[in-house]
């Protein structure tokens, strides 16, 4: 078969000089608030995507004025763990260049949205002075490692963080792009090398996740990588290594799909890093670099059999990878309010919806929590956690800093965000519009008007206190991971989804297409009838997913691979 020629992305990374490209040139043009094409690409690499506020472009175009162009910067934390003077350095950089939000991520970063171009360097020069970056962020490279959320594990969490901070250092690029464009790091003379990545970096993006059973709150089996902690006497003794996971769907291309990654073996502690490596280099030296809608590990994974990826592996590494561990899952989310951990210290969980920091007329979520920020800052070790379900922990709090933190928190209108309904508290949403270039129709703007329509239908038949998983997003690409859902909906057109049911509550099962392109009395036209018969026949305790299944209410499973 002919070779097939490479897709424009990888004519622009070639050619890139190790993610330079024009960007000092685009980025000190006056004449456009944009930057070139070529650099467009380039950008997502040092954490930041050009976009432009879509509720105006049509108002723009008829005034014969370019779009409203802004820039999104994503940063690299792993596993969301960022110090008071940190979150108050981003509220700091929101108010003053940005849209006055910030949002957590579904992936455990901050993003800040509204940039403008001419302000960039001087956000990402700002946030380097509380160590913070945004490169690797977004690109084709590894982008923010994942990690179990649970502090009050005490010494098993530690030992994961500290995993995570090793393998994105061990993962980062090494360019010195980065540190020359937004830092006026002094240009490298000596030729680069990048010794994981090579001159051309991964086909596609790259994504990992370390996570503590029994709780999968990471999705680990969502992901390109994952590692499953094997706790045993009450210490970590390795990790079950999972490969090929992954969300993104394009509509009408059947050979694309959702997949859940495959367990592959067991790792020690110390084999963590050598097999991280070789996974990455099998899929940069054999993923497809022609077509980027079939260039994730998943189809590598696919198109050259599990076993033969894995013996690639074993070979880079020069590690055998022992049996699977058994292990257990229970559920994918956060469990809010106060939590004592196991060093006595307390730690506050609390449900922000949508993962928006931000003051409205019902809460002033930005405010109150630059309040807890400052009343923390010379606590220490006093930190604040990003989950990977949009949620924040207020972590390490000794018992007699608990009640003021209260105090500030429900002053502010928060009070909600302790306990939320259970539906509420597995709900998940997208950025959408108006700055996601993706969206086909809205997520997050419009994830609240569905819940409290919903809400009511699970208040009619008694479920209001039965916990359902619910991802929204506006287009097929999955950031909210939809697919993994036991309510799924992604979006189609302007009012209008794509329906899938039958997730598992654990994580571990993908759901299935129900309907396509309906709108909001088309879902809950099919959702109304099964929730009531979900309330009548179900099992004791059984989830809703599960229950769809063993009734046999979903279509056939069709294998997409």
């Amino acid at each position: 078969m002919a070779e097939q020629p490479l897709s424009d992305v990888e004519r622009i990374k070639t050619a890139s000089r190790f993610l330079r490209g024009s960007l000092k040139e685009s980025l000190a043009d006056p004449v456009t608030g944009a930057i070139s094409d070529d650099d467009t690409q380039l950008i997502k690499f040092h954490g930041s995507y050009q976009q432009d506020d879509r509720d105006v472009r049509e108002l723009r175009r008829k005034q014969k004025l370019e779009p409203d162009y802004q820039f999104m910067l994503r940063t690299r934390l792993p596993g969301g763990v960022c110090t008071p003077e940190q979150w108050l350095k981003l509220d700091q950089l929101a108010q003053t260049y940005a849209n006055n939000s910030l949002r957590l991520t579904t992936r455990q970063a901050f993003q800040v949205h509204g940039v403008i171009k001419w302000n960039l360097k001087k956000v990402i020069a700002e946030m380097n002075q509380v160590m913070l970056d945004t490169l690797a962020a977004c690109g084709d490279v590894n982008r923010n490692i994942m990690c179990a959320v649970n502090p009050y594990r005490g010494d098993l969490y530690r030992e994961v963080t500290q995993m995570a901070d090793k393998l994105s250092l061990h993962l980062l690029p090494a360019t010195g792009a980065y540190h020359e464009i937004w830092l006026d790091g002094e240009p490298v003379v000596t030729e680069e090398h990048e010794p994981i990545y090579g001159e051309t970096y991964l086909p596609r993006k790259f994504k990992t996740a370390i996570v503590i059973p029994p709780v999968n709150d990471v999705d680990v089996f969502a992901h390109d990588l994952g590692f499953i902690a094997i706790v045993e006497n009450g210490s970590i003794v390795g990790y079950n290594v999972t490969v090929g996971g992954g969300m993104g769907v394009t509509y009408a291309m059947p050979e694309t799909y959702p997949r859940l990654a495959d367990v592959i073996g067991f790792v020690t502690p110390d084999q963590v890093l050598d097999v991280a490596a070789a996974v990455v280099t099998t899929q940069r030296d054999f993923g497809n670099r022609s077509d980027r809608r079939l260039a994730r590990l998943k189809y590598t994974i696919d198109r050259m059999g599990l076993d033969a990826f894995v013996a690639e592996v074993e070979q880079r590494s020069g590690i055998q990878l022992a049996p699977q561990r058994d292990y257990t899952f229970s559920n994918t989310g956060d469990q809010p309010g106060w939590m004592q951990g196991d060093d006595g210290s307390w730690h506050l969980t609390l449900q922000i919806p949508s993962g928006r920091i931000k003051d409205d007329d019902q809460q002033q979520t930005l405010t109150a929590l630059r309040a807890v920020a400052e009343s923390i800052q010379e606590i220490e070790p006093a930190r604040f956690i990003l989950t990977p379900n949009q949620n924040l922990v207020i972590a390490n709090i000794p018992d007699d800093q608990r009640s003021s933190i209260d105090q500030l928190l429900i002053s502010h209108g928060l009070q909600d965000f302790y306990l939320p309904s259970a539906l509420r508290q597995h709900t998940l949403a997208c950025v959408a519009f108006p700055t996601c270039s993706q969206a086909m129709s809205e997520a997050e703007r419009y994830m609240p008007e569905f819940l409290d329509r919903f809400e009511g239908i699970l208040a009619e038949f008694g479920l209001e206190n039965e916990p359902i998983v619910l991802r929204m997003t506006g287009c097929p690409n999955g950031c909210a991971r939809p697919y993994m859902a036991e309510i799924g909906l992604t979006g189609k057109a302007p009012g209008r989804y794509n329906l899938y049911l039958g997730g598992g509550f654990d994580g571990q099962r993908l759901n299935q297409l129900y309907r396509e392109n309906i709108d909001e009395d088309g879902i809950f036209g099919e959702l109304t009838p099964l929730l009531r018969q979900f309330a009548e026949q179900r099992n004791l305790d059984e989830h809703f997913g599960d229950f769809l299944h063993r009734m046999e209410l979903l279509p056939p499973v069709q294998e997409a691979a």
